[in-house]
């Protein structure tokens, strides 16, 4: 055998194992490494213990839409779908939303699992009744004023971190088989009630920071909170209880009697 033909088996041999190295890795399933780059976050498992606890915090039935914002490998979407609710998982990474899109075909849940490649500042959340996330304190924040005009009722649960100065309505930790990023965090959308409202023949003033209200009726002091659409106020001895529907409250007041208050 002369050197030209050594040299053009060489060059063949070579062309044949790198047609085999990309033929390996376009046959092969992606599957994400804890800590990879992403366009918002690294990606970093929620723990399976974890996903359950969020899901009952947030009292998910067949009757809400999750919406999973950075759902990474759909974990909870599919968690969600198995339980019977319409989840749909927002995530920027293509090979991510192809992972999960796979498992869910795996789990037998694409009739209600869905995945969508976007960008999750510039998602539509108005179709959501709960939105999970496991996302840093600084997206937390930027998405917040987006979340606050939500639907008052909108469950919003978050692995671990936080929505700055906006506490949290509840919080659940798990213990078992969790040794990190084991709390579930969760916030009610409160309806917003900042402002003037006629009470009969008296003025309701109210001041809001998030779900707590403060403020007068007349001449005394309230305070009390939201649970969504939901408002609980304290004056003097008594206890209003009410709901919130666009302009006007109507409820019920501690020892007897209702109270209906019309925005001015």
């Amino acid at each position: 055998m002369n050197r030209l033909t050594i040299v053009r088996a060489a060059v063949v041999a070579a062309g044949l194992v790198a047609m085999s190295a990309v033929a390996f890795a376009q046959n092969t399933p992606f599957e994400p490494t804890v800590g990879q780059g992403g366009k918002d976050v690294v990606w970093v498992p929620t723990p399976d213990t974890l996903v359950e606890k969020m899901l009952d915090l947030a009292k998910v039935t067949p009757a809400d839409s999750l919406i999973d914002l950075g759902s990474g490998d759909g974990k909870t979407v599919i968690a969600a779908a198995k339980r019977g609710v319409k989840a749909k998982g927002i995530e920027y990474n293509p090979d991510m939303v192809a992972l999960s899109q796979r498992r869910a075909r795996e789990a037998g849940v694409t009739n209600l699992a869905s995945f969508e490649r976007a960008d999750l500042f510039e998602t539509d959340l108005s179709t959501a009744t709960v939105i999970t996330m496991f996302l840093l304190p600084d997206i937390n924040l930027k998405l917040r004023p987006k979340i606050l005009d939500l639907k008052p009722g909108t469950r919003i649960v978050s692995n671990s971190f936080t929505m700055g100065e906006w506490e949290e309505d509840a919080s659940a930790r798990v213990t078992e088989d969790c040794s990190s990023w084991c709390t579930a965090l969760l916030w009610i959308v409160p309806a917003k009630v900042q402002g003037t409202w006629q009470v009969g023949n008296e003025t309701l003033t109210l001041a809001q920071t998030f779900q707590m209200v403060s403020g007068t009726l007349g001449s005394t002091s309230v305070s009390g909170r939201m649970n969504g659409e939901e408002i609980t106020f304290t004056a003097g001895n008594r206890t209003y209880t009410g709901r919130v529907d666009g302009g006007s409250i109507t409820g019920t007041i501690s020892g007897g009697g209702s109270f209906t208050a019309t925005r001015r």
